[in-house]
């Protein structure tokens, strides 16, 4: 079974614990996720089962959806609700217009610093590690993508929003800094990861239905063939010819290749029965498309 699972990861567990609970429910030999959610957010965690797990770095590259509540007043030293607190303001000043003229501000590309309690590796350690031990490191600024962030809920201390962001975005030093910029203090109070790319928190699977799923009685909801799942790659169907050069991932050259086939960030490509042998991509200075994943029988 090789496949990807759209989990729907419950609070206070890992990512990886999620992994480990779908590789024991489906008797996977090996599985892996595809975007990593700290133990205090719930949401849609990919996990890529056998062959599948060579297709996570597609997944991981998509924009994530959030819905978060960030708590004015108060800073932590891991700039969530599980962090010890280092700084309260007790007059929170800040208005509803306030708070929508700072998300707005974050909307488009900025540069956001990594946090310190993060996996992020400074020589080898994770910088959590470090953080732990009262280490601080420099962390170089990164470029962020915010396409869309927009106000829910107003209710003080707490505000909720929604945003849709590149890769590599804290949502919890989203709010540490923006609650720099209002002078409040802030912290992520609660997180829900509410899509990656088109794979939505409304198709997901929580670990306890899977898990009541008999042997051979899977549901569609949830659960994507590798073809599937990359929806937005083109395919290509060859013919038989071409199956063995590749089947040991030669490259091939193959007459009347399309525009898009060429323009393409990866290519799938299918047998004609339909499965798909490998994931490929068009080389322009040799006139062939090289095998970049071969899904071998």
């Amino acid at each position: 079974m090789d496949i990807i699972i759209n989990l729907n990861k419950p609070k206070d567990i890992t990512s990886q614990d999620g992994v480990t609970k779908v590789k024991k429910i489906l008797h996977a030999k090996k599985a892996g996720h595809a975007g990593t959610l700290d133990p205090m957010a719930t949401g849609v965690l990919l996990v890529c089962v056998n062959k599948a797990t060579r297709l996570a770095s597609f997944f991981s590259s998509l924009d994530k959806e959030y819905r978060a509540v960030m708590k004015l007043g108060t800073s932590t030293d891991t700039q969530d609700a599980y962090g010890k607190v280092i700084e309260t303001v007790d007059d929170i000043s800040a208005d509803r217009e306030q708070v929508e003229a700072v998300l707005r501000s974050y909307a488009g590309k900025t540069l956001q610093e990594p946090p310190m309690f993060s996996a992020l590796k400074h020589k080898g350690k994770p910088l959590y590690k470090l953080a732990r031990k009262g280490i601080e490191i420099e962390r170089k600024p990164r470029e962020i993508n915010i396409s869309m962030i927009e106000l829910l809920d107003f209710n003080l201390p707490y505000v909720t929003f929604r945003a849709r962001c590149s890769k590599g975005t804290y949502i919890r030093t989203l709010c540490h800094d923006m609650g720099k910029k209002l002078g409040t203090g802030a912290h992520l109070y609660e997180l829900e990861r509410t899509a990656i790319g088109d794979f939505h928190i409304s198709d997901s699977l929580s670990p306890d239905e899977l898990f009541s799923m008999k042997k051979g009685e899977y549901t569609s909801k949830g659960m994507y063939s590798m073809s599937d799942a990359l929806s937005w790659l083109p395919e290509l169907t060859v013919e038989d010819s071409v199956l063995r050069a590749i089947s040991h991932g030669n490259p091939v050259k193959l007459p009347d290749i399309s525009d898009e086939l060429k323009t393409a960030e990866a290519i799938k490509i299918k047998s004609q029965d339909n499965k798909l042998l490998s994931i490929g991509k068009y080389m322009p200075d040799k006139d062939v498309i090289k095998m970049d994943i071969v899904f071998a029988n």
